[in-house]
């Protein structure tokens, strides 16, 4: 866990903390078999063990860690098959939701912003650069959660975000993996711009269901782990 660099103390410094390891853990850089103390994450951040402590209870909060078999330190909370069905099922809903209501009249306004955001994607696809890849896709979806105006939608999608980003770090590392997603994104934007509320919905919740399709027919590692089929069957956007 050498990517960890020394933080200047401050008032928000238990923030800085949660922060810094929370990067580390959406970008793979704490892998599954590591060992989180707070001796060592305090070591390489040049902090006290306090702030440590208190950052890392929150994410285990957050269902990011828990404690080992032996309590000595913890550890990354697995991503198995029933932990993803579960994120996307609750996606697919947000989605759809978020979609939706976005779209519930016209909105030519949202068009340069949202193919700006296409263009940022498919460039970061073409030059396999998996973690703009992972960013640029929940901007997207963040664009349209903040666009459909209800906040209530936007914080309930914001819980969620780190485990999204987690999965896609350690998934999505195929170049398979993001073959058709700027694509829906675009046919998702299309249908909100021209106000096909329906359209918009049906085609955000495919997109996510798309996702965790792409997930268990392509990981090797979630197919050995898979203690529970995802309730989802094979789906062609029509």
């Amino acid at each position: 866990m050498a990517f960890l660099i020394p933080l200047l103390n401050n008032p928000d410094l238990v923030s800085r903390v949660y922060d810094a390891v929370l990067e580390a853990i959406c970008t793979g850089e704490i892998a599954g078999t590591d060992r989180i103390t707070q001796e060592a994450i305090a070591a390489m951040l040049g902090v006290s063990r306090q702030p440590v402590l208190q950052a890392l209870r929150m994410l285990e909060k957050d269902g990011l860690l828990r404690s080992t078999p032996n309590k000595k330190g913890m550890e990354l909370v697995p991503l198995d098959a029933q932990f993803i069905s579960h994120l996307y099922s609750v996606r697919s809903t947000l989605d759809a939701l978020a979609a939706k209501s976005t779209a519930s009249i016209p909105r030519p306004d949202l068009r340069d912003e949202g193919y700006q955001l296409l263009k940022q994607g498919r460039v970061a696809s073409q030059e396999g650069q998996l973690n703009q890849l992972v960013l640029a896709d929940l901007a997207f979806h963040q664009f349209i959660y903040k666009a459909s105006g209800n906040p209530f939608l936007e914080q309930s999608s914001t819980l969620h975000w780190h485990h999204t980003r987690r999965v896609m770090s350690t998934y999505l590392r195929m170049p398979a993996s993001f073959r058709n997603v700027w694509n829906e994104h675009q046919a998702i934007l299309d249908a909100i711009i021209k106000g096909e509320s329906r359209e918009a919905e049906k085609l955000s919740r495919q997109h996510a269901l798309n996702s965790i399709d792409f997930l268990f027919a392509h990981s090797a590692d979630v197919q050995e782990t898979q203690a529970v089929k995802p309730a989802t069957k094979s789906r062609k956007t029509s």
